[in-house]
This record gives C-alpha cells, structure tokens and sequence, in this order.
C-alpha cells in the first residue's frame, strides 16, 4: 500500500474538552489530535455543535464555502452549517457540524428533565454524514478515521459502504473507541429505515431494528478495523462482541500513555491492512 508522506488521522468526536464540560471522552478528543499531530500525523477534528456551545467565547465562526449543502434525512431536507474554532496552544482547528433543528437546543442529549431526545438518533444519521461530506468537499482523504463515542458509530457503516467507491475514503480505516458513555433509552423504532442511504440494504441496518446502545455499537464494531477500549468499564454485551468480532483491539490504558499507544495502533491497522493487500 503506498502511503502518503505523512499519515492523515481523522478524528470524529461525540464530544471536546473546552467546547463542553469536562469528562474522559472530552479530554481524550481534545489531547489526542494534538499528541498525533505532534507525533508527526496529519489531523482534522470533528464535533456536533451543541447548542449549549458558546460561539462568541470560543470563537467559532461559520466557513461558508463548505456550508449550505442539504441532508436528506427521513424524508426531510436539513440544512448542514460548518463553523470552525480554533485552539490557538494546540496549533489546532476543531469543525463543528451545526443545523438549527437538530443543534440550536442548549442540552446535550438530554433535555432539562433529563428525558432522552426522541431525535437523537437522526442528529447522529445527521451528525456522521455531515462530517463525511464535509471532508469529501475539502478534498483530504484519511488514512485513518477515529470514532470516539456512540454518536458516531454510523460513520463506520456510512463509509463502508456508502463512500467506499469514492477514491477519497476507498483505503480508509476506521478504528472504534468504546467508551463508558451506556445509554439505557431505546433510539426510535425508526433508525433502522431512517439510517438507510446509498449502498445500504436492510441487512447492513439489521442490529437497529432493536436501536440499544449494545447493538449501536455492535454495528460501529461491525464495520471497523480496530476497535479502542476508551474506559475501563464498558458495557460487557460490547465487550464479548469486539472478542467475538476478532478484529485488532487495544487495552484500557491507563494515565496519559494513551496518545503513544492509539499512534502505534493506527501504524498496526494500517501495517496489517498493507500486508493483507501485498
């Protein structure tokens, strides 16, 4: 496999430290892209723009040469809005993928009461093919593609199997980070049929008719290359389902060795891969 001068990493968050209150997954999305590039990578830094995301504080402003294109989602037309941000100590841009029905609410996931969105499965359909269209009209084709919560597991199905014709992701790997983040809502009854797109059967969405959090991530392990244990603690189903799957797979690591060891992670799904195509 011919590699370009420097590996392309790209990283798809649910969410980033400072842009949302702090926690693992956030802290993870946010010293991760910095310690790769650092180690000599190429990057671009993905995440929803949430609603409760201050744009004036955190400098966020609109790139309007990659906004305006429509989602045809359920039947239904969403606008997709770029904005872009960037950390000045870090020498790094995150993207923000923004729509005013899905993202203009100042919750997360959950509303003041702390009921679950019944939309949250279309903002993840809306979310996961807002970045793979966005990095298709930049031009910049990944080596590698990190999925780090479960709001982004459908990025590994969607380009899998919807953009594995485009010369831009035909050689992509995607690695999957599990992570302590378990919902115990059910998503719409409808995501399986909600889901479907370009290249997608029935069959491909199959786990989604029972949308878990389990089958969720089930499905991102299906269509993956290497699968990350983010916590410590994550859901067993899941974790009997990435042993069954028998894809290359990390340990929990522990303190800040993390950055070094997913490095030389995306090095072994990449060397693997290479050497399966000689």
């Amino acid at each position: 496999m011919k590699k370009k001068e420097k590996v392309r990493v790209l990283f798809i968050s649910q969410e980033i430290t400072p842009y949302l209150d702090e926690t693992p997954m956030g802290v993870i999305s946010r010293k991760l892209p910095q310690g790769i590039q650092e180690r000599g990578k190429e990057i671009r830094t993905f995440m929803p723009k949430f609603g409760c995301i201050n744009e004036r504080r955190n400098q966020l402003h609109e790139v309007i040469r990659l906004s305006g294109m429509n989602l045809i989602i359920n039947n239904s037309d969403h606008q997709l809005i770029i904005k872009v941000a960037s950390i000045p100590s870090a020498r790094m841009q995150v993207y923000f993928i923004d729509n005013q029905e899905y993202f203009e609410r100042k919750h997360i996931l959950k509303d003041k009461k702390g009921t679950f969105f019944s939309d949250n499965d279309e903002r993840s359909i809306f979310y996961c093919r807002g970045v793979i269209e966005t990095v298709n009209k930049l031009g910049w084709s990944p080596d590698v593609v990190h999925l780090q919560g479960w709001m982004t597991g459908l990025a590994a199905l969607y380009l899998k199997k919807s953009f594995k014709d485009n010369p831009l992701f035909a050689n992509t790997k995607i690695v999957y980070s599990v992570y302590d983040d378990e919902f115990e809502a059910q998503l719409s009854k409808d995501f399986a049929q909600k889901a479907l797109f370009d290249g997608i059967g029935k069959t491909d969405v199959e786990l989604l008719k029972n949308p878990t959090y389990a089958n969720l991530s089930k499905l991102a392990i299906d269509h993956s290359d290497g699968v990350i244990r983010a916590s410590k603690k994550i859901n067993q189903e899941v974790e009997k389902h990435i042993k069954k799957s028998g894809k290359p797979s990390l340990e929990y690591q522990e303190g800040d060795e993390y950055i070094d060891a997913f490095s030389e992670f995306y090095d072994a799904v990449l060397e693997e891969v290479a050497e399966l195509v000689d």
